[in-house]
């Protein structure tokens, strides 16, 4: 079996994650890291708090907050929300971890002595009227390539172009929205460029990166590599390891990829074993994937590819960068301000957790742009999970309780009919496994349901109910297949709503729910007795669940 390590994007600490940043990261990750474990794979799940990046110091400054404090807080409501989520963390951790700060200095320290890093003067904004120099995040205008207003220093969030603040035109203060004027300062600098045949080596030879994110990383390399700022003025982040560097702290892009590696270093200190993170990381058969969004992907292609590189430790590189595309809100971009969109704490307060899941990873944006509505989630809940997914076990059960008194005492006799249907559902896990392996994960959850359909096609065909009442022999044989369905299912679900996957397993009084993914083209021991079911949804109304949000954020602490 591989080593897996399984990383998403840390999520900046400056507020909660909305349902978008979750399926482009979070969420998918748990799904992958789930099956990976379900195969026997060794696997170790990291994320953690982006704390040191611009946005967390500009909300604290509108609250008035000590930026530490601010971000103590919100980690800690963070790390709470992706348990409820049933997020499979082996170590969420942040940005401020003794851990990462000391490896980050290490990494930094290390590749100038490999002649990676060279100092010059850069020019950049300087707020007169706060009277300090402002990090890329502080400062916004009019993008230079697609005249968009309000890009950022570091991004045009509009056509994704990375940035130098200085490209930016009319730019402004957004601390007090008063014109900035650029100042000499002194910087630290990755030299990047020296690597581009190496990254662009990997970048062919990896059969594993998707042509997507081969284009992209090929069209920034082509468009020439430029040397990137590591250091910026600013108190809130990593002190600089560099002779001279002192007031100075580590560009939060240029430390946060790091944490990939230090968040692993952490999970084996924490359990006494120190060194074991270098069978990892430093273990050119362990095989490790990211999930991002499709505008990161060039900081983990490229720019944490080229940090890697130019250590001379010999690390991994990346195996899989699973870049989804947007995911829009009823046809709009999230925006906080403008309240479009449901974040993840409001969204458990409406609906439960395997609810939110499966309608999200159903429809995760893999081709392209995704549109969430609210018709959609009502379709999903109502169509998919009840009336699918809930009526087949639910009939399944009821059948098996009413006609054999809640127990199928042994495995019946099969006539083909019943051992094609076997095959069927062999056919389906297959199917399902090949989309995983290739980490299709939306394919994956269409074709899960389509076992539940399938499940539902079956019974309908061979009406159990009537056959009862003709052939005895022949009714047990078409329950004992439909509950290897609801078995198969149950398994092939817990990746992706592990709450009601573990609630199937129980039903069918299989009660510890740490399933191994060829259970569910296994057989049952005998006797089988069903336990205690109940129905698994309840249907929704879009209305409903708009109500309950406006009623969410009429409390005052809403988005």
């Amino acid at each position: 079996m591989a080593k897996w390590i399984i990383t998403s994007a840390w999520p900046y600490s400056s507020d909660v994650p909305h349902l978008g940043n979750l399926i482009g990261s979070v969420l998918s990750a748990d799904v992958m890291a789930r099956y990976l474990r379900m195969n026997g794979h060794s696997v170790i799940m990291v994320s953690g708090s982006d704390e040191h990046g611009t946005p967390v110091e500009i909300e604290a400054l509108k609250r008035n907050i000590p930026v530490r404090e601010f971000a103590d807080r919100n980690h800690k409501i963070i790390s709470e929300l992706f348990k409820k989520w049933n997020i499979s963390f082996d170590n969420y951790t942040r940005t401020e971890s003794p851990v990462h700060i000391k490896f980050v200095q290490e990494h930094y320290k290390r590749i100038y002595e490999n002649g990676y890093i060279f100092t010059k003067d850069e020019y950049i904004h300087y707020c007169p009227n706060d009277k300090k120099f402002l990090p890329d995040r502080f400062v916004e205008g009019i993008c230079p390539y697609c005249n968009a207003i309000g890009a950022r220093g570091d991004q045009c969030e509009n056509c994704g172009k990375p940035l130098q603040a200085d490209q930016l035109i009319n730019p402004y203060c957004t601390i007090c929205h008063g014109p900035t004027e650029i100042r000499k300062t002194k910087q630290w600098f990755f030299d990047l460029p020296k690597l581009s045949d190496e990254i662009k080596h990997y970048i062919l030879n990896n059969k594993n990166l998707s042509e997507n994110v081969v284009k992209f990383s090929l069209s920034w390399i082509e468009e020439g590599l430029q040397p990137r700022s590591i250091t910026r003025d600013t108190s809130w982040g990593i002190p600089a390891p560099f002779e001279g560097a002192e007031g100075k702290t580590i560009y939060v892009w240029m430390e946060a990829v790091l944490g990939y590696i230090s968040a692993v270093i952490e999970y084996f200190k924490n359990r006494g074993e120190e060194e074991k993170w270098k069978d990892y990381w430093l273990d050119h058969n362990t095989k490790t994937a990211f999930f991002i969004g499709k505008d990161n992907i060039p900081f983990h292609s490229v720019i944490f590819t080229g940090l890697l590189l130019a250590s001379k430790q010999n690390y991994t590189l990346p195996t899989v960068i699973s870049a989804t595309e947007f995911l829009q809100f009823e046809g709009k971009k999230f925006s906080k301000s403008k309240r479009i969109g449901i974040w993840i704490d409001e969204a458990l307060e409406i609906l439960p957790a395997d609810y939110w899941r499966y309608t999200l990873l159903s429809i995760r944006p893999e081709g392209g742009d995704v549109n969430f509505t609210y018709d959609l989630l009502e379709e999903k809940v109502n169509s998919e999970l009840n009336d699918k997914i809930g009526n087949f076990v639910q009939r399944t059960l009821s059948a098996i309780q009413r006609f054999m008194n809640g127990e199928i005492p042994y495995k019946p006799e099969l006539n083909d009919e019943n051992k094609r249907e076997l095959e069927i559902i062999h056919e389906i896990h297959n199917k399902i496994t090949q989309c995983y392996e290739a980490f299709e994960i939306q394919k994956a959850v269409k074709l899960t349901l389509s076992q539940a359909e399938e499940g539902n096609r079956y019974l309908n065909a061979t009406e159990p109910w009537k056959l009862f009442q003709i052939n005895k022999k022949a009714g047990e044989a078409v329950l004992y297949i439909a509950a290897r369905i609801v078995k198969a299912l149950a398994i092939e679900l817990y990746p992706i709503i592990p709450n009601t996957s573990c609630e199937i397993l129980r039903f069918l009084n299989i009660k510890d729910c740490n399933p191994k993914w060829l259970d569910a083209i296994s057989d049952f021991s005998f006797p089988l007795k069903i336990g205690s079911f109940k129905p698994l949804f309840t249907k929704i109304k879009k209305e409903e669940i708009i109500n309950r949000l406006n009623r969410i954020r009429s409390r005052g602490d809403g988005k």
